[in-house]
């Protein structure tokens, strides 16, 4: 049993950067892909990124591509997501979540594809 917990959330001015974490603990990493995804009030959970833990190969949905990066330290079995060029669209609580699936495919896009998920850390971004 993998528990997640993400942190690093708060009110960020549009053009500012934010970097969330995401620590995970019960279970060994290896073998499986993290993911991070967002949920703005009344619209449905979407993809933002994946990173394959063995490896490191990651996928990001068009909207951040370019803006935000997601990175790990394997030794501390910590993820990140590093967002740049904020913008008020990008506010939304942001969950991450684990895959047993360890390839990255476009399946990892999906909320489904993932057996374990953090509570989320809201990130707010206005002037």
């Amino acid at each position: 049993q993998v528990q997640l917990v993400e942190s690093g959330g708060g009110l960020v001015q549009p053009g500012n950067s934010l970097r969330v974490a995401c620590v995970a603990s019960g279970g060994a990493l290896s073998g499986k892909a993290m993911g991070w995804f967002r949920q703005a009030p009344g619209k449905e959970r979407e993809f933002v990124g994946a990173i394959k833990w063995s490896g490191g190969s990651t996928s990001y949905a068009d909207s951040v591509r370019y803006r935000f990066t997601i990175s790990k330290d394997t030794a501390k079995n910590t993820m990140f997501l590093q967002m740049n060029s904020l913008k008020p669209e990008d506010t939304a609580v942001y969950y991450c979540a684990a895959s047993s699936r360890g390839i990255i495919t476009s399946e990892l896009r999906r909320p489904g594809s993932y057996d374990y998920w953090g509570q989320g850390t809201l990130v707010t971004v206005s002037s």
